[in-house]
């Protein structure tokens, strides 16, 4: 280990650089992943952040939700006959099913890939 020192007044103060950052959206499921570690899982949460791996992590993890999100929202939508065709002849009822289609999927995926 190379340390390089820099004087400041009559003190000596490391040189101290952090490695870059992967480059990506964290996004919300992302934050949410973080607040849910910081909050009840704080030894993950520090291994992840002194590591230098917890923003990877989070780009990742925000990455499979919204590919799990669009995955779960298609197949429910499908069986449960949510069509264009009933969009177009009931706007309210296919928003309706719509919704409980998009709540039921967000549960899913916190409960999968959020809170674990």
């Amino acid at each position: 280990m190379n340390i390089t020192y820099r004087q400041e007044g009559d003190y000596l103060l490391p040189n101290l650089t952090l490695d870059p950052q992967p480059e990506g959206e964290i996004g919300v499921w992302g934050w949410r992943r973080k607040m849910y570690l910081k909050e009840r899982r704080k030894d993950t949460y520090n291994a992840l952040l002194m590591k230098g791996t917890l923003t990877q992590h989070l780009i990742d993890t925000n990455e499979a939700a919204l590919d799990m999100m669009e995955t779960l929202v298609k197949q429910m939508a499908a069986s449960e006959g949510v069509t264009e065709d009933l969009k177009c002849r009931d706007q309210m009822a296919w928003v309706g099913r719509m919704n409980s289609i998009c709540n039921r999927a967000d549960e899913i995926v916190r409960a999968e890939l959020i809170e674990v």
